[in-house]
């Protein structure tokens, strides 16, 4: 062989072994194509604040799911936790907890099976574990869907079925953007995009649903993929500290009887117009069963909306005083007691390190207004607190011996790892009587 050919032979195997060895590197390195990458914006669902209306007829539930449940995927995930309190958080599976068998014991949200597997090399106390839920497509264009934290919390893998997918090898892989621990809310993004363009849900009005209202679920339980099921809203603003993904913290459900078990956390609850109302979180369950027994739990649109922007980022700023209100709500009588015209929030507890402490905040006090906006109840401070931006300076007026004062508080921000020790609430534990905790702000 010539010198130039075999310059031109070697030169030519040279270039395709650099490509080999790119295309290698690119899928361990997960580079997305740039359709979904990982810088693309968000396009955040609008809401309809059409009022809810018009007649259902026998056609209405069949339209929904036909129409909706193409945006609703199946969540697959794999990873390890040294926390056991995790396999019964909102009922997702742990596998190797519980029963001794494989598989876990919780009360709905997710699913999961395997086992404990030790051998050379495994960290102490370590636990793997695959596990499955539910989750909808927000936007379409740049890959993004919305599922509960807890169905990917701890995940080192996560794998993304379609409603056309039939087989688990052509799941998509996808990586978590943003998770909230107090919403119990995850933003994902596919990591490669599909041959077909992808559906996606719009956004109900939440503040709309009453009590009676009809609603459906459709998600991953027990791993049936896109399973629907229809029922009514039972119950609105529905709190618990059984139920709380952060103790002290509460969140408002949406209560459903529409059944849900485990695998459908992350998926979506709609209205009578197939418009996203909630995320399906959590049920209830009674004894030893696992199964749906007529008591869900869904996080409201409204309040996952709130915070999508942020996720986005990677990361959710919210406000703190560093204040434990009292759980019961004041009365009318207590109220004319404290030398108030109507009931608010009373300061039970004070961080020692707080805001609300240098502020010259006691127990005892009650809290009227925030910033100049009058609060009725623990909810409505809460609320107002998280949203102020931290480092700023709010005015507080609180009542205290009969007359009002006011106190200027500079806002800190909220790091719920350190706000209580990491302990995962269950469903079981909102069906035991148990002594309440203090609301925090």
């Amino acid at each position: 062989m010539s010198t130039r050919k075999s310059s031109f032979f070697y030169g030519t195997l040279i270039a395709l072994s650099s490509l080999v060895v790119g295309m290698v590197l690119a899928s361990r390195l997960d580079l997305t194509p740039a359709s979904l990458a990982r810088s693309a914006p968000l396009t955040v669902p609008a809401v309809n604040s059409a009022p809810l209306s018009g007649p259902i007829d026998a056609t209405t539930f069949r339209t929904i799911a036909h129409d909706q449940s193409p945006a609703v995927v199946s969540i697959t995930v794999t990873g390890k936790t040294n926390a056991p309190d995790v396999s019964e958080f909102f009922g997702f599976q742990i596998p190797g907890f519980g029963n001794g068998n494989g598989n876990g014991n919780g009360n709905g949200g997710g699913n999961g099976n395997g086992g404990r597997r030790g051998g050379r090399g495994a960290q102490p106390n370590m636990q793997l574990f695959q596990g499955a839920g539910s989750g909808f497509i927000i936007d379409g264009k740049a890959g993004y869907i919305l599922t509960n934290n807890h169905v990917v919390e701890n995940a080192d893998e996560i794998t993304v079925m379609l409603s056309n997918m039939k087989y688990e090898q052509e799941a998509l892989p996808a990586k978590v953007v943003g998770r909230d621990k107090l919403t119990d809310t995850a933003l994902l993004q596919l990591e490669t995009a599909p041959s077909t363009a992808l559906p996606e849900l719009k956004f109900g009005d939440s503040n709309q649903i009453a009590p009676g209202d009809w609603v459906m679920a459709i998600g991953n339980p027990l791993r049936f993929s896109n399973t629907v099921t229809v029922g009514v809203v039972s119950a609105v603003g529905r709190v618990s500290t059984g139920l709380n993904p952060v103790p002290g913290r509460d969140l408002e459900y949406i209560q459903t009887d529409a059944a849900i078990n485990r695998g459908n956390s992350g998926g979506p609850l709609l209205n009578i117009r197939g418009e996203v109302v909630g995320m399906n979180t959590a049920i209830a369950s009674e004894g030893q069963s696992e199964g749906n027994i007529g008591i869900g739990f869904a996080v409201p649109i409204d309040t996952i909306r709130d915070v999508l922007p942020q996720l986005r980022t990677g990361h959710v700023v919210r406000g703190r005083i560093g204040v434990g209100l009292r759980p019961t709500p004041m009365t009318m009588d207590e109220a004319k007691d404290f030398g108030l015209s109507a009931p608010a929030p009373l300061v039970s507890t004070v961080d020692p390190d707080g805001p609300a402490k240098a502020a010259g905040m006691r127990p005892g006090d009650v809290i009227t207004e925030f910033n100049g906006k009058v609060v009725k109840d623990n909810g409505e401070l809460i609320a107002l607190v998280s949203k102020t931006a931290p480092g700023s300076s709010a005015n507080v007026k609180v009542m205290r011996a009969g007359k009002s004062t006011s106190l200027a508080v500079k806002v800190e921000e909220l790091n719920v790892a350190t706000e209580e020790p990491a302990v995962a609430p269950t469903v079981r534990a909102a069906r035991r009587p148990n002594r309440p905790r203090p609301a925090l702000a």
